[in-house]
């Protein structure tokens, strides 16, 4: 399926540029959002904070304009506030579902409608995390919002297989990403120690997976959560 046009939501770093610039070198015409900070050069970038849903016609319109109706729409934007439930404010929880599950939704309804336009199906590939089976200490917040993730493209792939849209889910363990790198060492590596592979991913594993479920060979895969977390969630 060369030549697709291919959104990416909250591309401009870490999992989210990886998966970009793979898709990119595979053919694709690439587009991302950022939040913040200067456009990515190589990628048409659009400026989009996915808790204003005017920024998210906006985005999905310029897409359009430059390269045509999206067919793949990757959802990656996402926020941490974390802190333990009972110091929790009422904004750090809120902040966290409004941007990673809310956002989310308005994305992939933008999405789908561009989708049933064309008249040509479509991949929606939301990226949760291994937190969402798992739980966290101090990261309720996120932890929600990962899940919910997974219910809402769970409902997406019945209600839009008919059309050709599929709908699954990428959820990554520890990544090596600018947030883990402000990790310390003795939290690394307690972390580590629950990973039966022994080490963190890289980010072009969690891409490469992204990649192949917005491909024409995973055209009969939807409604799939995809663990990319060293086995770390096994059994979830």
């Amino acid at each position: 399926m060369p030549g697709r046009s291919v959104l990416v939501v909250g591309g401009s770093r870490g999992i989210g540029l990886e998966v970009a610039r793979q898709m990119a070198e595979s053919g694709d015409r690439v587009a991302v959002t950022y939040r913040s900070g200067e456009p990515i050069v190589g990628l048409f970038s659009v400026k989009c904070d996915v808790t204003v849903p005017e920024d998210v016609e906006r985005a999905f319109a310029a897409v359009e304009a430059e390269q045509g109706p999206a067919d793949v729409v990757i959802i990656n934007a996402g926020v941490t506030e974390d802190c333990l439930l009972l110091r929790m404010a009422e904004e750090d929880w809120a902040a966290t579902i409004e941007t990673n599950l809310t956002g989310a939704y308005r994305c992939a309804k933008r999405a789908v409608r561009g989708m049933i336009r064309a008249r040509r199906g479509g991949r929606l590939v939301f990226i949760s995390s291994a937190v969402a089976m798992l739980g966290e200490a101090g990261q309720s917040n996120y932890a929600a919002s990962k899940s919910g993730l997974i219910g809402f493209a769970r409902s997406l792939a019945r209600e839009y297989g008919s059309r050709g849209i599929t709908s699954n889910v990428i959820a990554p363990g520890l990544t090596e990403t600018g947030m883990t790198a402000v990790l310390d060492q003795e939290r690394l590596d307690h972390i580590i120690a629950q990973v039966p592979l022994g080490r963190i991913a890289q980010r072009w594993e969690i891409a490469s997976a992204v990649r192949f479920v917005a491909s024409n060979d995973a055209g009969y895969i939807t409604g799939a959560v995809i663990p990319v977390d060293g086995g770390v969630a096994m059994g979830h």
